[in-house]
């Protein structure tokens, strides 16, 4: 990503532009969720204009963190988001990315990133002693 003054202005929606609050860097966090399954696919970043191109090409649009350029999900994998719906949270801080996978959607080769490190599992043979058993205001 190049400075905002060298780079011209995104030409995002102006009142998306102004709800939208960014990180330090400029970008959003963005979710890939399936839209017919709910599951979640994975996670990338957006700036104003991957979400401008994501909104307008009907395909996900992201910027690379460490190649520090923009990429559209299947250009080279083949592994396209077709894109459904595209949604901001109640903050106004994420964005959630509702899309027709086809293929993996995790650069690993996985169909969603979030399969190889599960930290609990809630369906464990009805244990609900994990997290949130005793979390404030729940009267537990």
């Amino acid at each position: 990503m190049t400075s905002s003054s060298s780079r011209p202005p995104s030409p995002l929606a102006p009142e998306i532009a102004a709800r939208l609050k960014r990180g330090a860097d400029g970008l959003v966090p963005a979710i890939a969720q399936q839209y017919d399954t709910g599951e979640v696919l994975m996670l990338g970043w957006m700036d104003d204009e991957a979400l401008h191109r994501t909104l307008t090409t009907g395909r996900c649009t992201y910027w690379s963190r460490s190649r520090r350029e923009y990429w559209v999900k299947g250009d080279t994998s083949g592994h396209y988001q077709w894109v459904k719906s595209v949604a901001l949270d109640c903050d106004a801080d994420t964005v959630l990315v509702k899309v027709d996978q086809v293929g993996a959607a995790c650069h690993t080769g996985t169909r969603t990133c979030f399969d190889a490190d599960v930290l609990l599992d809630g369906d464990r043979d009805g244990d609900r002693g994990g997290a949130g058993a005793d979390a404030p205001g729940t009267g537990q």
